[in-house]
């Protein structure tokens, strides 16, 4: 693997540890920075820990410490420490406390020096290594170094992607060298109707899958209770340069999704670095954590584990085997083997590897060690790239891209003895190169690869709504300064050349996109991509229209009083003319105009009859004209004589019940005149509760008639205060009552009594306090689609005492704090279908109610929900098969399934020519094939299938044509595999399992018979199934050699095959090993064949002889034919023994005939006399000792015709065919080797089948055998 770069400086010198703590106990965690004055956060889960009773935060200096008080199992889960870039998390893990143990005491968990391995084995009180993420300040969660057995249950702390395909994203691991470690990602598959792909690279281009052998292997597990799949990446005996980043892709159909991590590789602890004596110390138990402690050497048991741990591992590993020398010394046919018991996925490619090592390569002059051929480093690190020279004083020149590389303050040259070193400290993209070492004439070359981190999306962008002509401006924050990023609208990439009307902006991590006048045209989706993500936006320009919240409303003043005119509209920009009569109204000491953010008013004081008048306030800009009338109210003052009765001087026709209207929140001011002599007192009394009618007495002026007689009498509450809110001012000629800031609970009937000694008046006036409606409820979503909601909503409980006019709805993304308004004409109706949303995004509603006073608050925010469309219909439906009861049908999955997956399909079927469909199965399914059972025989059907999602279902799909419910007759018919159709080879013991496929409608009889004979016994099973059938045999023997007929049957039609059976086994020895002859240095042996030949033809015998002093056996003759033989070049004076295995295509037998005494070998005397010998002709005609047998053999396979023959001197060998010589055609081959002669037909067609003879010739005669040969065309 490629050499990482080395981890960037952290800001911490010490970091905390994960611990195990009690119930009820306190844990202290401690952490030290590189440098005072650093900014230290504590986190848990996500969030900021601030001090409060059950956290307490301290900082001295550089140290900086956590405490949890009083532990609990809610406390369990992990926590992390961040300073600067730096980031540290650690584990917190709640136990229950042991009965009989004391109270334990506050346990203060110590960051190890840098220099300790954190990863090390036998660590005391470390449950799992804090890792360190630098340059970010969150990472995935939810991988470990050892991963569990299957998928199980996602842990709480492990992160949800509800979005993404990951459930559980592999983690940070660190590992000492020479150790394993596990890297796990779980992908939820409720959803998935296929597995997904999951791929492991290393880097930005080494797939690992490529590197499975020794070291990686690659594991997947699916849970069918949870349906969550189970990916590991396992990697054994770590070595250092398995360290740096790696990424895990998993991909669907239509998601795809990834995830980074690293791997920290330790080096491992020597020998030399144990301590005997902390091996030796008592474990104890203090504060809920473990830890050793010197000052409890008196309590706990002794620990051994600790030594045991530290022991070298390379020790005590077991032995492993190397693929790849496997894979060397295996020949092609067991190449299958191999890969499926060392789970390689990637044969081909170790293939194409094997055979380049295969290759010897020439041995270098120049370099001991050679550059690896890859290098690969994370931009901003520092690469060293080294080699070893078998000249220590040779010169070394480096090279970049053909360039000699000059010493500067990132390129470092070091020479240490025969190495030489070439330094490359910050690595930037301009260093991704091809790299060279040249030493003379000869060079090694090498790449480097230098990986950029990907630029994340840390703020996403937010959706907006402006009116045409607004300012528009997007805002994104990403990972890293400076980062390249693409503006895209639409899909549609916003280049420089349109700087005119977009503006691009970075300001440090931050981009900005601004529109300076927004128009219509400018509304879409507006996207940021990085190369690690994107965020997608969407901008909505409205027609800028113009919306009264609060009208001006009529008013009636009296004289000297203060008549206020004020509006409300949407837009707090917009300036106005306020106009009288038609004319435009200048400001003065007594007129006044304000505008305050979105209100107007004017303001007009000591009224004056003048002042009585139409006022309008026209907007600037808008076709939009607000009117109003101001009533001015003349008090008629009568003259009285002196002890006049108290009056009311008020315009009330009638004397009946006035009503007077006002805003809450205004001032509202009565204006009562009154007259009387002496001075009348004035009650200001109102009515709490209505009581029944009782006749009161007619007013002065009121006609005598009945309706005048009865008034309504009510429960009365006196108004005396003269200051506060509500009080009431009184001078001689008038009565005020003023109420500041009027309420709801204002409105009411007010009772106006004066009194003198000569008489009373009193009128009654109704006070109406109008106000904005009070919020809705939360509004509800139903027929959610792929794009689009219906939104209900009801009335708000109270109106404001004014007819609601309509209603604002708003919507806003789930983790946005942005509203966004969807109408700008005010909504009638309680309902309203929303549209033009993304699909898969979750979205909040919230709704407004107006009157003519203004605005509601806004109603809660409804249900969150996702805009999911059904699926469309499945394609490809098919009938597979019909029966008298059955249909089976097929069909493939939909094209578009949409963000809400798929949970299953339905399949309904009616009757032709009716409209009534019934399901075929109440539940869904998942599975794209059904077996529709009980239906009526004869009948015609229609079937149709829908997808289902959690939108409900999708369009249906309809078979074309009507099925008629009928079984199809159709005849027996087997489909005899080509490679049972010869005489079928197996070893004893060995497995049979012959699977037969066959046609046939209704379903046919199988029997299967064995030389005729039913099989009987419980050794041999068939299994039948309405496709195939098969004969199983567990553990062959001899006796079950022979021919097997298999017979198909459906009434009075059948089909048969027949399938020969050979069981093979070792042969037995060979029998009456003899020595016929002794001389010299030669021993003439003969034997016979053996009894059993295993039930197959011998391949030869292998001779071995063994010295009586030494009885160690020697091989003389290996695959020997004959059963004679002569044993040469023996030792004179010895004794020798000689045995005689034999062989077929199993082995060679378990035990060879050997000679019972020993064959000694004499010395010759001084002189030697040859023995005379007779002069013996060894002529011999030409025979055959094993004829031609007859072929059948099929058509396009070659051909070979075998036999053997014996003559002196060497016969001539002819072959012919029907009569004709086949020495010319070249469609033969004719081989003559030690006595066996071939005939090799190439590609043989059935006119090649016929007589074939095999003639041989000499001086002693003439000698010929013949066969006949059938050549079979495949069915």
């Amino acid at each position: 693997m490629p050499e990482p770069g080395k981890k960037p400086v952290s800001a911490f010198s010490k970091k905390p540890r994960s611990v195990e703590a009690a119930v009820g106990s306190s844990v202290t965690f401690e952490a030290e920075t590189e440098r005072e004055g650093l900014k230290v956060r504590w986190q848990r889960r996500g969030g900021d820990i601030s001090a409060s009773d059950k956290y307490s935060l301290e900082a001295e200096g550089r140290r900086h410490m956590l405490t949890v008080r009083d532990v609990g199992p809610a406390d369990q889960g992990s926590y992390a420490v961040i300073a600067g870039s730096s980031k540290v998390k650690f584990d917190l893990k709640v136990i229950e406390a042991e009965k009989g143990e004391p109270e334990p005491a506050p346990a203060t968990v110590p960051a190890p020096a840098p220099a300790e391995d954190p990863g090390a084995p036998g660590a005391p009180g470390a449950l799992a290594p804090a890792t360190e993420l630098e340059g970010s300040s969150s990472r995935p969660e939810g991988s470990s170094s050892e991963a569990p057995d299957g998928p199980g249950p996602v842990s709480p702390g492990a992160p949800d992607d509800p979005i993404g395909l990951f459930v559980t994203r592999p983690q940070d691991g660190e590992v000492t060298a020479g150790g394993n470690i596990t890297f796990s990602a779980r992908v939820a598959g409720a959803s998935l109707l296929k597995p997904p792909v999951v791929k492991w690279f290393k880097g930005k281009w080494v797939d690992l899958s490529s590197k499975v052998g020794q070291y990686v292997q690659l594991r997947d597990i699916y849970d069918r209770a949870s349906k969550i799949y189970l990916f590991e990446l396992h990697i054994t005996d770590a070595q250092a340069a398995f360290a740096g980043g790696y990424r895990c892709e998993v991909s669907t159909k239509d998601k795809f999704d990834s995830c980074n991590f690293n791997l920290t590789v330790h080096e491992a602890v020597g020998p030399g670095d144990l301590d005997l004596r902390s091996a030796f110390r008592r474990s104890s138990v203090a504060g809920g954590g473990r830890r050793i402690s010197d000052g409890h050497e008196d309590a706990g048991t002794l620990d051994f584990s600790s030594l045991l741990r530290k022991r070298d591992p390379k020790l005590e590993a077991p032995a492993e085997e190397d693929v790849w020398e496997i894979l060397r010394k295996a020949t092609p046919s067991e190449y299958e083997r191999i890969a499926f018991q060392h789970g390689i996925t990637d044969l081909r490619g170790m293939l194409k590897r094997l055979k380049g090592i295969k290759r010897e390569e020439k041995k270098s002059t120049a370099f001991q060690k050679k550059l690896e051929p890859a290098y690969q480093v994370s931009k901003g690190h520092k690469i060293r790239l080294m080699v070893e020279l078998a000249d220590p004083d040779a010169e070394v020149k480096w090279l970049k891209n053909g360039q000699e590389i000059q010493m500067s303050g990132r390129y470092i040259f070091e020479s240490i003895g025969n190495k030489r070193t070439l330094t490359i400290s910050q690595c930037s993209l301009a260093d991704d190169a091809a790299y060279q070492c040249m030493v003379g004439g000869e060079k090694c070359s090498t790449e480097l690869f230098v990986k950029e981190p990907p630029v994340l999306i840390t703020r996403p962008l937010e959706d907006q709504m402006v009116m045409v002509g607004q300012r528009v401006e997007f805002e994104c924050e990403v990972s890293e300064e400076g980062a390249q990023v693409k503006w895209l609208k639409d899909g549609v990439e916003l280049t420089r050349e349109e700087t005119f009307k977009y503006r691009f902006k970075k300001d440090g991590r931050r981009h900005h996109l601004i529109i300076n006048e927004a128009t219509l045209e400018d509304s879409g989706h507006y996207s940021l991509r990085t190369s690690g993500g994107q965020a997608l936006a969407e901008l909505i320009v409205q027609e800028k229209k113009l919306e009264v919240y609060q009208s001006i409303a009529d008013l009636t003043v009296g004289a000297k009083d203060q008549a206020v005119f004020k509006c409300e509209v949407s837009d707090e920009n917009v300036r106005g003319v306020w106009l009288k009569n038609g004319k435009e109204l200048v400001p003065d000491s007594r007129i006044k105009v304000s505008h305050i953010g979105r209100v107007h008013k004017l303001t007009i004081d000591d009224v004056t009859p003048a002042d009585e008048a139409d006022y309008s306030f026209v907007p600037e800009g808008f076709a939009c004209n607000l009117s109003a009338k101001l009533h001015f109210m003349e008090v008629k003052i009568d003259f009285v004589p002196r002890q006049e009765p108290p009056k009311i001087h008020l315009d009330c026709p009638g004397r009946k019940l006035d009503t007077i209207i006002v805003v809450a929140g205004n001032r509202l001011r009565l204006d009562v005149p009154i007259s009387g002599d002496p001075a009348p007192t004035v009650i200001w009394q109102k009515s709490l509760t209505q009581g029944n009618k009782v006749p009161a007495r007619p007013a002065p002026e009121a006609p005598e008639d009945a309706d005048a007689n009865e008034e309504w009498v009510f429960d009365k509450k006196l108004l005396c205060d003269t200051e506060g809110r509500v009080h009431v001012e009184t001078t001689k000629d008038r009565s005020i009552f003023i109420i500041d800031g009027a309420e709801k609970e204002d409105e009411g009937v007010y009772i106006v009594t004066v009194k003198n000694p000569v008489g009373e008046d009193q009128v009654n006036l109704t006070v109406k306090v109008i106000d904005v409606p009070d919020a809705p409820a939360a509004p509800k979503i139903s027929n959610v689609g792929e794009d689009s909601c219906t939104v209900q909503w009801e009335p708000p409980a109270y109106d404001g005492g004014q007819p609601v006019l309509g209603y604002i709805l708003e919507r806003k993304k789930k983790k946005s704090y942005r509203w966004m308004r969807l109408n700008f004409d005010l909504l009638r109706e309680l309902t309203h279908e929303a549209r033009r949303m993304i699909e898969g995004v979750v979205y909040e509603m919230r709704v407004y109610a107006v009157n003519t006073i203004g605005m509601s608050k806004p109603s809660p925010a409804s249900q969150a929900f996702m805009p999911i469309g059904p699926p469309s219909k499945p394609t490809h439906l098919a009938v597979e098969d019909v029966t008298d009861t059955t249909v089976s049908l097929k069909w493939r999955p939909p094209e578009r399934v949409g963000a809400g997956g798929l949970d299953g399909y339905s399949v309904e079927y009616c009757q032709e020519g009716c409209s009534e469909w019934v399901p075929a199965l109440q539940e869904l399914i998942e599975r794209t094939s059904l077996l529709v059972k009980d239906l009526p025989t004869g009948a015609r059907l229609l079937f149709r299938v829908r997808a289902h999602n959690m939108a409900g279902p999708g369009a249906p799909v309809v078979t074309k044509e009507p099925v008629t419910v009928q079984e199809i007759l159709q005849r027996p018919r087997l489909q005899l595999p080509r490679h049972l159709r010869q005489t079928i080879q197996r070893k004893v013991g060995e497995t049979v399992n012959f699977l037969i496929p066959f046609q046939g409608r209704p379903r046919p009889q199988v029997t299967w018979t064995k030389e005729g004979q039913p099989l009987a016994g419980d050794e041999v099973s068939i299994r039948n199934s309405p496709t195939d059938t098969i004969l199983f045999i567990r553990a062959a023997r001899r006796t079950h050699s022979g021919t097997y007929q298999v017979t198909l049957r459906i009434e009075n039609m059948e089909d048969k095959a027949t399938l020969v059976l050979q069981i093979v086994d070792k042969p037995s020895p060979p029998q009456d090993i003899r020595v016929m002859e002794a001389w010299g240095f030669n021993v003439a042996l003969e034997w016979k064949p053996p009894q059993d030949d295993g039930n197959t033809e011998l391949r030869g015998y292998t001779v071995q002889k063994a010295d009586k002093k030494t009885m160690e056996w020697f091989t003389v003759l290996e695959h020997y034919r004959h059963t004679h033989c002569v044993v040469p070049e023996l030792i004179i004076g010895n004794g020798y023994y000689f045995r005689v295995f034999s062989h077929n295509i199993v082995g060679p037998s378990d035990t060879a005939a050997t000679t019972k005494e020993p064959i000694f070998i004499p010395k010759p005397g001084k002189t030697y006399k040859p023995p005379s010998y007779k002069a013996l002709d060894f002529s011999e005609a030409p025979h055959f000792t094993r004829p031609l047998v007859n072929r059948s053999v099929i058509a396009g396979y070659n051909a070979v015709l075998c036999c053997a023959v014996r003559g002196t001197p060497k016969p001539k060998i002819s072959w012919f065919k029907n009569g004709l010589d086949l020495g010319k055609n070249a469609r033969f081959r004719m081989f003559c080797k030690q006595g066996v002669l071939t005939l090799e037909i190439r590609k043989p067609c059935p006119f090649d089948g016929g007589i074939y003879v095999c003639r041989a010739t000499n001086l002693q005669g003439e000698a010929q055998c013949q066969c006949r040969l059938e050549v079979r065309v495949p069915q």
